[in-house]
């Protein structure tokens, strides 16, 4: 009996020895090795997608001759998802155990994806770089247009800013920046360093624009209703055109009342965007009123709240309508030649408070809105381009017409088919009929 149960009792012990040495040994080789785990698609930092080709856009509308077309838009600087989805940092044991964040996790102003907020003014320099002002990011950002790579003057870092609005570059590349807070005009160097302030007679400055031909630098300051001429080299205050003082009241011919935008031609002329009196207004280079384009309204042809102006190479004047978010264009007669912006959206080819617009050298139109944040790329056609088209499309209308004329001679002449007589099937008549 002692030596049953003695067995009895070994086989339950020698069970548990072997499930504790099978624990420990390794798996046999013939087992099938555990996949590591894929890891899980990350997001690509690319452009927005639309549910059609933006690039097909042009205004006006085929079969019309374009003389607008839509190219592209910028947003911000590029959003890299994969090093935070793939690569999380991992964090000292004492910042564990403080309950802190990594070196990596702690916010790096240089390497941190700004996005426009607020963008206003826009300038173009002499590589094709595009210049936006952004009022609540407090920076300016610099987009390379064909590779998106984004470069910024930032507040605290580069420079100081208090609320910057508009923005200019001259011929040598230095940049120009309003600044309404500080009430100032920041100069920098090409190698965007501070080289200058212009404080003198400032305000609320705003819209900035240079002649370079005349070396004159224009700053619409809104607060006092008038537009401020400087020497563009010397920063030298040289004269006002408009009457200050009156709290935007006046609506004569050469005051404003609350301006924003300035632009000049070619010829030296100065186009101001008077926004409370819904007009642009021409002035010479010397500073004498000539006219003033548009009037009161909303719809195509009309102006609520024109803030931005621009001129293109032909001398069409493009002003940026805030209130009924509309890219127009005029000639210096007042005639509406073409408008971008059907109703407030956020496609290509509408706007949600628009604010800015800006032509460089190369024909280009960039418009600035600030509910989206966002920066439009258009292409404008020239009278020269559209003219060559027309005279292609005339072409191919009378080869086609010559080519119909040529087939209707030579065809060789249709004769008509013999007529053959017809037999006379009625009955002879009888003595009796």
């Amino acid at each position: 009996m002692v030596c049953l149960h003695t067995m009895r009792n070994r086989k339950p012990v020698g069970l548990l020895l072997l499930l504790a040495l099978g624990l420990t040994l390794p798996l046999p080789a013939f087992a099938a090795k555990k996949k590591k785990a894929e890891p899980a698609p990350v997001p690509q930092a690319a452009q927005r997608k639309f549910p059609f080709d933006p690039t097909k856009l042009v205004w006006p509308s085929p079969p019309n001759i374009a003389r607008i077309r839509w190219l592209d838009y910028f947003a911000g600087t590029k959003i890299d998802y994969t090093t935070a989805a793939q690569e999380k940092p991992k964090a000292s044991w004492m910042d564990r155990l403080a309950g802190g964040q990594s070196q990596a996790e702690k916010f790096n102003p240089k390497t941190f994806p700004f996005q426009l907020i607020g963008p206003n003014g826009i300038a173009i320099d002499s590589k094709g770089q595009v210049y936006v002002a952004d009022q609540r990011v407090g920076a300016v950002f610099i987009f390379n247009t064909e590779t998106h790579d984004t470069q910024l003057i930032r507040n605290g870092v580069e420079a100081h800013f208090g609320w910057i609005n508009g923005l200019a570059i001259d011929d040598d590349d230095r940049l120009f920046v309003s600044d309404g807070k500080m009430h100032r005009v920041v100069i920098f160097k090409p190698t965007h360093e501070v080289d200058n302030v212009i404080t003198e007679g400032l305000v609320d400055p705003v819209g900035l624009a240079i002649d370079t031909t005349n070396r004159l630098l224009y700053v619409v300051d809104t607060q006092q209703d008038q537009v401020i001429v400087y020497d563009a080299d010397t920063f030298k205050l040289l004269r006002r055109i408009g009457t200050g003082g009156k709290n935007h009241f006046l609506t004569t011919p050469g005051d404003f009342g609350a301006p924003e935008g300035v632009a000049v031609d070619v010829d030296g002329n100065v186009y101001v965007a008077d926004t409370l009196n819904n007009r642009v207004e021409i002035f010479d280079a010397d500073g004498n009123f000539i006219s003033e384009l548009g009037k009161h309204g909303d719809g195509p042809g009309y102006l609520a709240r024109p803030k931005g102006v621009a001129v293109d190479s032909d001398g069409h004047i493009w002003i940026a309508d805030q209130m009924q978010d509309r890219l127009q264009v005029f000639n210096r007669e007042g005639q509406l030649l073409t408008y971008i912006g059907m109703g407030h959206g956020e496609l290509p080819g509408q706007f949600k408070s628009l604010v800015g617009v800006a032509i460089d050298k190369n024909n280009r139109v960039f418009t600035s809105e600030q509910e989206p944040g966002r920066v439009q790329m258009f292409r404008y056609i020239t009278d020269a381009e559209a003219a060559t088209e027309k005279a292609r499309r005339d072409a191919e209308l009378e080869k086609a017409a010559e080519k119909r004329r040529k087939a209707s001679t030579t065809a060789p002449p249709q004769t008509p088919a013999p007529v053959t007589p017809q037999k006379d099937t009625t009955p002879p008549k009888t003595p009796n009929q």
